[in-house]
């Protein structure tokens, strides 16, 4: 039953020590406990604050982003657009170069072929006049090959022409 009832001396004692104890960490080390436990508070605060900045700047940049990815997909977009409408533009000039061409050397192998026509015709006609003659030749030859058809052949003519 002792340790149930302490002695008045002890309750004594004990409450000195602790009222010491109080003092003396009232005096030392209570400002600076508290100082310290302010100035966590503080940290933590401007913690939190920063963080809830750097949040909102992270919320700022990223709606930035998804404004400059807007403009650059609208950018590659128009880019696209210019180079079709560039290779549709220059594919429809090589056509109408290619038709301009093509027809340019219609043009020059008709020229050519009526060229050789002509001259193929020129030959052609060379050569029957060549035959003709060669023919008339030899057929006058014969002809005049006897002396009474050629006096008959020249009073004939003087008979057609009159002086």
């Amino acid at each position: 039953m002792e340790l149930v009832t302490p002695e008045i001396g002890l309750v004594f004692w004990t409450t000195v020590s602790f009222l010491v104890l109080f003092f003396l960490l009232a005096k030392f080390a209570w400002k600076p406990i508290m100082g310290a436990i302010d100035d966590r508070e503080r940290f933590i605060e401007d913690s939190l604050r920063k963080a809830e900045a750097a949040k909102d700047e992270m919320a700022r940049l990223t709606n930035e982003n998804e404004v400059l990815l807007k403009q650059a997909r609208v950018e590659r977009d128009l880019i696209l657009h210019e180079a079709k409408k560039v290779k549709d533009q220059i594919i429809g000039d090589a056509k109408d170069a290619a038709h301009t061409e093509g027809a340019r050397m219609i043009e020059l192998a008709r020229v050519e072929i009526n060229n050789q026509k002509a001259i193929a015709m020129a030959d052609v006609k060379n050569q029957v006049a060549s035959l003709s003659l060669e023919i008339a030749e030899k057929v006058l030859k014969q002809q005049f090959a006897d002396q009474a058809k050629q006096d008959e052949l020249v009073s004939q003519l003087l008979k057609e022409v009159k002086l």
